[in-house]
């Protein structure tokens, strides 16, 4: 969490810096902007935002209450026809509260702009390429397509976001996969509300507050903090290898209530905890009341219980019951759809009703388990407590004090080891007596992928032959399994000859593939390589790891906008044992390399040793952390052009 908030910086609004903002208005389209072939700043985007302006301001509806407006308008210019796809706009609005209207959203002002023979054709948007869109029971979506959209059009649109959820303001982004020419940034906050606001992402952002009567809320004048956001130029977030979810570092402006202060009332706090917001899902009827529930899988557990008095074993049984009868519908979230009874009669449901099942049945064997509220990776790392963060649960038994996390809904996973989206900050394990803690849900121990290779060059010194075993633990074997698993076995060896420089394959074996999940994935098969080696001048130069050798750095790009994202700590072990053909001996071999970083957070070695006939290498490369922040990039890239220098040196024997 902490690398993750080092993209999360707290401001003060109140900033003495002025802005002589420039004038940008919806209709004003020049021939200048339709005429730009490229942007200025980054030659390779396929559109840029020209401008988006946002204002957020407060109304009063009797009957109604306060009521937050945010009203936001973009003008884009298209330059490539990959950038066509701006022409397609979506805002989700969330209609899922329990004592609120639904939020609702309207765009206005749509049109698309063209030069046509020199002069400024308008087309505007008909209401045929409005739409509205229900996504689940708490979010709908609103959407247009804008017309006569083609390379070199300049689009426009506005749209209004009411709410009258006061406790949490939608987001103001103003990064996006596409530079961002200049951004403006208004809101108007009575003095009733102090909200705490948050800038995410590293841009340079120009502030301005002022203190300011109004009328605009209620009759009687009252004070109004209004407050000015703006910049120019934002470069585009651009697509990085090794990211977890690029939302967690564009750059955005977000504001959560703190506290509510009306006059001769007294002062509401809605600075709400992690246990606060567990505390009141426990108590809505789709959550807890659905644990308790326990009479419709007596039957079933009865005959697991029959089998085993030791609580680990019962846990893996119960969890292997549910996973192997239960099919997740692909829904997320904490709350039931239809009940954990109707899902357990109907044999499928979804996260929450599968996990929820789990957890009644593991209560009911005897052993302590609660639900775990988690955010997927897709989901984004929560900053603020609320109850929209989560939308994800799943369940945590405790033997001996020691928690076992599981997830039935995937037919992969195995005790402690989840999905691989769940791995992402902490979750937030509740009870029903309101409780609480937090769960890291980044593992421990490291996953391994372990290679011996026992290899021979033949006597005509045509080729290598010899035998792969392969060993995957923990979350290499869950990739492996949900990668594989359900591929057929001929196109997955097509694919992994190629992957080793088409290499010949002969008597593969594989074992616990979708037996027992709990173990390793054991992998043999004899091998045919040809070219896997150069022979000059009566010399033989080989490669100490052979076609496991790594040939390209993952990391290429000069700078790094985000932090490197693994996943889970890794090691990858390779034991290479090379027969010496006949009539030859080692000339030399390569030097013996270590290369540790800042803190052992990575590590690689490099080990061999000649005897006789033979020579033994060994190779160990490990990742400790699961992410690494931007500023270790450098390092990190340095790292892994080290290990290419070494694996790329030669083994090089000579003739007697």
């Amino acid at each position: 969490m902490k690398l993750r908030l080092l993209a999360v910086l707290v401001f003060l609004i109140l900033v003495n810096s002025k802005i002589n903002a420039q004038k940008y208005e919806l209709g004003k389209v020049t021939i200048a902007e339709l005429q730009e072939k490229s942007n200025a700043k980054d030659s390779a985007a396929p559109a840029a935002i020209l401008f988006k302006k946002g204002r957020t301001f407060f109304t009063y509806t009797q009957g109604k209450g306060v009521v937050t407006n945010n009203v936001y308008e973009f003008r884009i210019k298209i330059y490539k026809k990959e950038g066509l796809s701006w022409a397609n706009q979506k805002v989700s609005y969330y209609i899922g509260y329990e004592n609120l209207s639904d939020d609702i959203v309207k765009f206005s002002n749509a049109a698309t702009y063209n030069l046509e023979n020199g002069e400024i054709v308008k087309t505007r948007l008909n209401s045929e390429g409005s739409f509205k869109n229900k996504i689940n029971k708490y979010w709908n979506e609103a959407s247009i397509t804008l017309p006569n959209v083609k390379v070199g059009s300049v689009i426009e649109f506005k749209y209004v976001l009411k709410s009258e959820n006061i406790v949490r303001l939608p987001d103001f982004d103003f990064q996006y996969d596409i530079p961002v020419c200049y951004f403006e940034y208004k809101t108007e906050i009575p003095e009733f509300f102090i909200y705490k606001s948050l800038l995410v992402g590293t841009s340079k952002i120009e502030t301005t507050a002022d203190v300011v009567t109004s009328n605009q809320v209620f009759a009687s004048g009252y004070k109004q903090i209004n407050s000015f956001y703006t910049s120019k130029d934002i470069p585009s977030l651009t697509e990085e290898p090794f990211v977890d979810n690029v939302n967690n570092y564009k750059g955005s402006i977000q504001n959560e209530l703190e506290r509510e202060r009306y006059p001769d009332k007294p002062v509401v706090n809605y600075t709400n905890t992690w246990e606060g917001v567990a505390t009141s899902i426990f108590k809505n009827r789709d959550f807890g009341e659905e644990l308790k529930a326990t009479d419709y899988f007596f039957d079933d557990l009865k005959v697991i219980l029959q089998k085993t008095d030791s609580k680990n074993e019962r846990v893996s049984l119960i969890f292997q019951f549910v996973q192997n009868r239960m099919n997740w519908t692909g829904k997320r979230g904490y709350f039931v759809d239809k009940g954990v009874k109707k899902a357990f009669e109907e044999k499928s449901g979804n996260v929450a009703e599968i996990n929820f099942i789990l957890i009644s049945m593991l209560k009911s064997a005897g052993i302590e388990a609660n639900p775990v509220l988690v955010s997927t990776v897709e989901n984004g790392v929560p900053v603020f407590p609320n109850r929209t963060v989560f939308n994800y649960v799943i369940a945590a038994a405790e033997i001996d004090g020691q928690k076992i996390l599981l997830d039935a809904t995937n037919k992969f996973t195995a005790p402690d080891i989840l999905p691989l989206n769940v791995l992402n900050w902490k979750g937030r394990l509740i009870k029903e007596d309101g409780s609480s803690e937090e769960i890291e849900l980044i593992p421990k121990n490291v996953s391994k992928d372990n290679y011996t290779i026992i290899a021979s060059i033949n006597t005509n010194l045509e080729e290598i032959q010899g035998k792969v075993r392969i060993k995957k633990t923990n979350y290499d074997a869950l990739r492996f399994r949900e990668t594989y698993s359900n591929k057929n076995e001929d196109s997955y060896l097509e694919k992994l000859e190629n992957d080793l420089g088409n290499i010949e394959i002969q008597d593969y074996i594989i074992e616990n593939k979708k037996e027992d999940l709990s173990k390793p994935i054991q992998e043999e098969f004899n091998f045919k390589a040809k070219h896997s080696y150069d022979r000059i001048g009566g010399k033989i130069f080989l490669k100490p790891i052979l076609f496991f050798t790594d040939i390209n750095n993952p990391f290429k790009q000069e700078k790094r906008q985000m932090p490197v994202y693994f996943g889970y700590p890794g090691q990858d072990i390779y034991n290479v044992f090379l027969d010496i053909p006949d009539g030859f001996v080692v000339e030399s071999l390569p030097k013996p390399i270590r290369v540790v970083t800042e803190n052992r957070d990575a590590s690689y070695t490099m080990n061999m040793i000649s005897e006789e006939n033979k020579v033994h290498i060994q190779v160990v490369k490990e990742i400790n952390k699961y992410i690494f922040a931007t500023d270790d990039y450098d390092m990190l890239k340095d790292f892994f052009q080290n290990i290419i220098v070494s694996q790329n040196e030669k083994i090089v024997l000579k003739r007697i």
